[in-house]
């Protein structure tokens, strides 16, 4: 039996749509033959490559295998980006009354004459860069973005004369600036799959010491923010000292709490599980400007102070979490696209071929009756 020969043009940017510019280089690789221009120094564009049918039947096979595991690790992360976002929703009610309560202490502070570390303003001479990352790939360029973030605010930082340092939490920032010794790195910690207070006062109680032991004047956390299935910013607001607003801002002084949430839910549309959006509005209540404290302020300040800290590194792990389902989910979604299409175009080429070669045998067939005739 004789194979065909199947010429195809080879691309830097093979698109799946057009079937002239298939790159068959996992499985065809073997079979390539050199052409004179390539011979001569002059590398071409195009290559002839002489494939069978089993080496087709085995690639659109090892395709709808890759398409079945996209397909589920799409599903898995629909599936826990919903308690992702559950866990942010729920927890943001109380963090956002938190910081109103230590808000309304800072303002009855400052008609004492009382030293606080949470309110301490000094002038800056160092930073600390919290960075969060996430601990697993496939998930688009989603590690990226935060860290081009940090590395944009770093350029920002040495433009300003000023020093930095960085505590790294998740893998993906851990290899990142472990490669990078030029960078300062205070600690790396490690992420988990379920963040969780613990962890959170872990973060809190490095940051903590740093400022409070003035190594840092200023602490920033850098984190992805989650908005919606097929978006999330990379933000950047400062930790220490306590915005005097009351608010989560940016260092521009832009607030970053969002005033409206999506909840997804999985359900089948056509026979294939599916994801649909409901949007949800999150109710604060209003912190009471009578309310009048029994204690000394500065003892409820201690006290909060750590919950404080701890109230929003678990809100920034919990969103940077949800972020980077998000990404795995949208990712996965492509993927799945893509291997749909991919088989589409290897089935076009293999019934062609095969057509082909029925063809070629049937003219054969024909030939040798009439030479016998």
């Amino acid at each position: 039996m004789s194979c065909s020969n199947v010429t195809m043009w080879v691309s830097s940017k093979p698109s799946l749509t057009d079937t002239s510019t298939l790159s068959f280089r996992s499985c065809l690789s073997p079979f390539q033959l050199p052409s004179q221009n390539s011979l001569t120094g002059n590398p071409s564009r195009s290559s002839t490559v002489t494939c069978g049918l089993r080496e087709l039947r085995d690639r659109i096979a090892s395709v709808s295998n890759t398409k079945k595991i996209t397909e589920a690790m799409k599903l898995v992360a629909a599936a826990k980006v919903r308690r992702a976002q559950e866990a942010v929703v729920n927890g943001r009610p109380f963090s956002q009354t938190l910081v109103e309560v230590l808000y309304n202490i800072n303002e009855q502070l400052q008609v004492e004459d009382i030293d606080s570390p949470l309110t301490n303003v000094r002038p800056v001479k160092k930073v600390a860069l919290v960075v969060v990352t996430g601990d697993r790939g496939l998930c688009g360029g989603f590690n990226n973005q935060i860290i081009k973030k940090a590395e944009k605010r770093i350029a920002e930082l040495k433009a300003l004369g000023l020093e930095y340092t960085i505590v790294s939490v998740g893998k993906k920032g851990n290899t990142y600036f472990s490669r990078r010794p030029y960078i300062p790195v205070d600690k790396f910690i490690e992420g988990t799959n379920q963040p969780t207070a613990k962890e959170a006062q872990a973060i809190a109680d490095d940051v903590f010491s740093l400022f409070v032991s003035e190594e840092v004047d200023k602490v920033e956390l850098l984190y992805t923010k989650f908005v919606s299935l097929v978006k999330a910013d990379p933000v950047i607001h400062t930790l220490l000292p306590l915005s005097p607003k009351g608010e989560i801002c940016d260092i521009n002084g832009t607030c970053v709490d969002a005033a409206e949430d999506e909840f997804f839910r999985l359900t089948t549309k056509e026979g294939k599980l599916t994801v649909e959006r409901d949007a949800t509005t999150t109710a604060t209540v209003d912190f009471s400007p009578i309310l009048q404290f029994e204690q000394d302020p500065v003892q409820i300040l201690d006290a909060l102070l750590p919950l404080y800290l701890n109230s929003q590194v678990l809100r920034a792990l919990q969103e940077s979490l949800a972020s980077e389902l998000a990404a795995r989910m949208t990712a996965m979604s492509n993927a799945s696209d893509n291997a749909v299409e991919l088989k589409k175009n290897l089935s076009q080429v293999y019934n062609r071929q095969r057509q082909a070669k029925i063809t070629g045998e049937i003219l054969e067939i024909v030939s040798g009756a009439n030479a016998l005739t």
